[in-house]
């Protein structure tokens, strides 16, 4: 469903700002092993968790022409299997309970992470040092082969995106010849074809060695342990080369070049890009600031000059990219189809010569240092994954030399003053423009010593996953409230749920749509505050708020200050009780609206989202339209901005919802702000979707939906579920995790691993009530459309019994469950996001204690069954999204091929 961001979430109020706020360190120790391999060790004992995370100083800007994408073919090469575990990472991974599991490679660093038990920090050490120490003799013919073809599916997804071909388009047209960042991330295609098992065996030995790597041990270890055991995995390995290293290389061309693209989209987009220095330099932060001042969100000038005063644009960025030798500051703006983009572009440079002429008000510059004061707080909650406290030291220490450098430029950016971005807007943005223009291209057809490496270390067992306790009231009005209490930071996040959701479009007269709708306007006004006011003030007090509505739900989020939590309540009561529906932003998201369809039927995979409620429940059931939730064109420009106030007028009632609280407060300190501000919420009765049965289909049925031009074809097979039954559900979850829920998945394996035909493949079962739906499928290669379908069909009967689920499958899938379940409610929103699950789906405070033994005493019985409750033995339905003129004719050897449109429609 839609989900629509309000305001940056966690953030201080300006007043405290004003005299200076205080920025809380990372706290670490390091040390350096004998072969020169450094360790920083960061403690934070909230949950039995440990962050490991292993940066390498090696990136795309250490290839050379000709020699491109090595830095991200590793990537996929190190998780494929070492010298003395052969086979994929993900398989001891994910059976380890690894959460927040990854790897990613920029121009500068490639990076390996993840969050295990502490039980099972021995297993991760011992298989990242494998890879590290022990990996060229596993590096095969056969599996370059494999990971190449991986690589270059991954590369064909990304360009066949709507707008994909971007990036790759500036970094050849802003930088040199010869500049480190003059070559796309992912490398091209020939380089990656002429690769040689020689060439990347000398590409590891170069860059791969603990004197050019990090790691960072985050979370539930101490410094002598993680000495002890980092010297026992890593110390035997043999320190790396002497490298060269790119100094500091910022262009800094004169005058204006211009370049256009065309691509197969609907709206022109506009991208204004300026050289900047590097990450570390002094300006850096200043022109940070510059950049949300332009372009940081809804209260930016460019946002309020362009899409709500001129109504010429949809979407309006800014950023500062900095990197490790040179930076890029970007205007990208979203046009609206037909809108000069001549005009766009002067009306950017009229603001900018504005700003550097005049400067920012103090109290817009105070609130957008608060914005980013919370965004680096908001990461201090997290000891993993992307953007965490082992990810802020790794970068850190990296990149700029210091792991302190996230703080320290933090507090740099405290200290700017409106003369600093002047003087910086001035330097840096005022020559040396580069202009690139994406115009829609007509719609047109073409005629044509070490540790015992014998074995992995079995991790100690999962520990007992503790919720904290709830505690419960009711207003007097019939608000329900649950709470639970936790003090490790101070905020505090509310979820109201509210019953209804995208369901109720059904019983609106305009229909699909008008749900996500009324939610994406809840920050448009309301009978107090205008739009613009409502924003600053979210920004101002350190409020976040999102508002969404899933199939059964409208969910609005609140995120807060312990601080100011009274003044938020108030105007998060304010948005939920007040909101006013303004006519001209109803007009304005309404046309947005309809740009967004547009732009979900360029999308392969959102287009296949879009089909499938309209084919499996036909029109007239609630859960027949897109499952987006974004509705019809003709639908939502019927609609009228009165439908939307009536819907909330009808829905909206406190004994029809639910306010889920938690964080630092209790209570009883909550009930009186709560009986100030929700108390006054009139109640009374609020109407009911009846959602009837629907029935599976008869006859395996192909839809195709055309795609001309596309390279890939969207191929999933969808069917409709029974409904939720909590006593089944973890054996439907274990399922899912063995077809397509894992990276080790039968789906992923086949089609990925085994085939190459795909970037990834994987399964879903949709969370609603009534009938549910399953998808699982993949975006394959256009000329293995056919045979995708045959594979599906193969693993569908496959799983019904023709390839039985094994024991083995099973203890891998109840590992991966319930070990990953220790971090699973880290933070503040995480544990208010599982408070509300219980409540959406009416089970005990118990259930994610008992979730663990009731995962682990499945049998593949219970799974067998599970299968066949879910998975239709017969007539499955499959939706295709393709090129017909490449795909239909194979698709049919198939079977009954019907063609669908883009609303899901049965074309005759």
């Amino acid at each position: 469903m839609l989900m629509k961001t309000l305001a940056p979430l966690l953030v201080a109020s300006a007043p405290l700002l004003a005299t200076g706020y205080p920025v809380p360190p990372v706290e670490y120790q390091a040390f350096t092993l004998s072969n020169g391999l450094k360790v920083l060790v960061h403690e934070d004992h909230k949950a039995p968790i440990v962050a490991f995370n292993i940066w390498y100083h090696v990136g795309s800007k250490n290839e050379r022409p000709g020699r491109t994408g090595f830095a991200h073919l590793f990537e996929h090469l190190m998780f494929n299997g070492s010298e003395h575990f052969n086979d994929d990472y993900f398989k001891v991974l994910e059976g380890l309970g690894a959460t927040d599991l990854n790897g990613t490679t920029n121009n500068d660093r490639t990076n390996y992470f993840e969050n295990v038990p502490t039980s099972a920090l021995d297993a991760v050490l011992w298989m990242e040092s494998d890879r590290m120490g022990h990996l060229v003799g596993a590096i095969t013919q056969a599996r370059l082969d494999e990971q190449r073809g991986v690589v270059q599916n991954e590369k064909r997804e990304n360009d066949n995106q709507p707008y994909g071909l971007v990036e790759e388009a500036l970094a050849r047209g802003t930088y040199p010849p010869g500049h480190p960042y003059s070559w796309p991330i992912l490398g091209a295609m020939e380089d990656l074809a002429a690769a040689s098992v020689e060439d990347v065996k000398a590409w590891f030995r170069r860059y791969y060695g603990p004197t050019n790597a990090v790691v960072v041990l985050a979370g539930d270890i101490d410094l002598k342990t993680a000495k002890a055991k980092m010297e026992a995995h890593f110390g035997a390995i043999p320190p790396g080369d002497p490298l060269e290293r790119p100094r500091a290389w910022v262009p800094r061309p004169v005058g204006i070049r211009r370049q256009t693209l065309q691509d197969r989209v609907s709206q022109p987009l506009l991208n204004l890009v300026w050289h900047t220095p590097e990450d570390a330099h002094p300006e850096t932060v200043r022109l940070d600031l510059l950049a949300s001042v332009l372009g940081g969100g809804k209260t930016s000038r460019l946002y309020r000059r362009l899409v709500e005063q001129e109504q010429i644009a949809s979407q309006v960025e800014a950023s500062n990219y900095s990197r490790e030798i040179a930076g890029q500051f970007k205007v990208e703006v979203l046009a609206r189809p037909g809108a000069d983009l001549g005009r766009i572009e002067g009306i950017i440079q009229e603001e900018m010569a504005r700003l550097f002429e005049q400067g920012p008000a103090e109290e817009e510059l105070a609130r957008l240092k608060t914005v980013h004061y919370a965004n680096y707080l908001r990461r201090l909650e997290r000891i993993g994954g992307f953007g965490g406290k082992s990810d802020l030291l790794a970068g850190g220490l990296v990149l700029d030399g210091d792991p302190a450098f996230g703080a320290r430029s933090l507090k740099d950016l405290l200290d700017v003053r409106p003369e600093d971005l002047k003087a910086a807007g001035r330097k840096w943005l005022s020559d040396g423009l580069f202009v690139l223009e994406v115009q829609p291209f007509p719609a047109a057809r073409a005629a044509g010593s070490d540790v015992d490496r014998s074995r992995v270390p079995v991790p100690g067992a999962a520990p007992a996953l503790t919720f904290p306790r709830l505690h419960r009231a009711t207003l007097a009005n019939g608000l329900r409230v649950v709470l639970a209490r936790r003090d490790a930071a101070p905020v505090v996040q509310f979820r109201l749920l509210v019953e209804g959701g995208a369901a109720v479009d059904a019983q609106v007269p305009s229909g699909a749509g008008t749900a996500t709708l009324a939610m994406a306007m809840l920050d448009e006004g309301t009978r107090n505050l205008g739009a613009k006011e409502l924003r600053e003030q979210f920004q101002s007090l350190g409020m976040g708020l999102t508002a969404r509505a899933s199939l059964n739900q409208f969910q609005v989020a609140m995120g807060a200050l312990k601080p100011n939590l009274d003044r938020s309540l108030e105007l998060f009561a304010e948005v939920v009780l007040h909101p006013s529906f303004p006519a001209p932003a109803f007009e304005r998201l309404r046309k947005e609206r309809i740009l967004e369809i547009a732009q979900e039927k360029e999308l392969p995979e959102a287009l296949a989202g879009r089909v499938v409620g309209p084919l499996l429940f036909g029109r007239a059931h609630p859960y027949g339209n897109p499952l987006t939730g974004t509705g019809f064109e003709r639908t939502v420009a019927a609609m009228k901005v009165e439908e939307l106030r009536e819907l909330h007028r009808a829905w909206f009632r406190p004994g029809n919802a639910t306010l889920v609280v938690a964080g630092n407060v209790g209570l009883e300190e909550l009930l009186p702000g709560l009986q100030r501000t929700f108390g006054t919420w009139a109640p009374g009765p609020a109407p009911r979707v009846p959602v009837p049965p629907a029935a599976p289909g008869g006859t395996t049925t192909i839809y195709l939906v055309d795609k001309p031009g596309s390279i890939q074809s969207v191929v999933n097979m969808v069917a409709i579920v029974p409904p939720r039954w909590e006593s089944d559900e973890p054996a439907v979850q274990a399922l899912n995790a063995i077809l397509g829920g894992m990276f080790t998945a039968r789906l992923n394996m086949n089609l990925r691993e085994d085939k190459h035909w795909t970037y990834g493949a994987r399964a879903r079962v949709y969370g609603s009530r009534g009938p549910r739906q399953i998808h699982a499928g993949a975006s394959v290669q256009t000329d293995r459309t056919k045979e995708t379908v045959q594979e599906l069909e193969k693993e569908m009967r496959g799983i019904l019994g023709e390839r039985p689920i094994t024991a083995q499958e099973l203890a891998f899938a109840q590992r991966n469950l319930t070990l990953s379940l220790p971090g699973a409610f880290e933070t503040t929103e995480a544990l208010a996001a599982g408070m509300g699950t219980l409540q959406t789906w009416n089970l005990p405070d118990d259930h994610f204690a008992t979730f663990v033994p009731r995962v682990n005493a499945l049998t593949v019985a219970d799974l067998d069954a599970a299968a066949r409750r879910i998975i239709p033995a017969r007539g499955r339905t499959y939706v295709v999204v393709g090129d017909r003129a490449k795909v239909e004719k194979g698709l049919r050897e198939l079977g009954d091929v019907k063609l669908v449109d883009a609303d899901g429609a049965v074309l005759p």
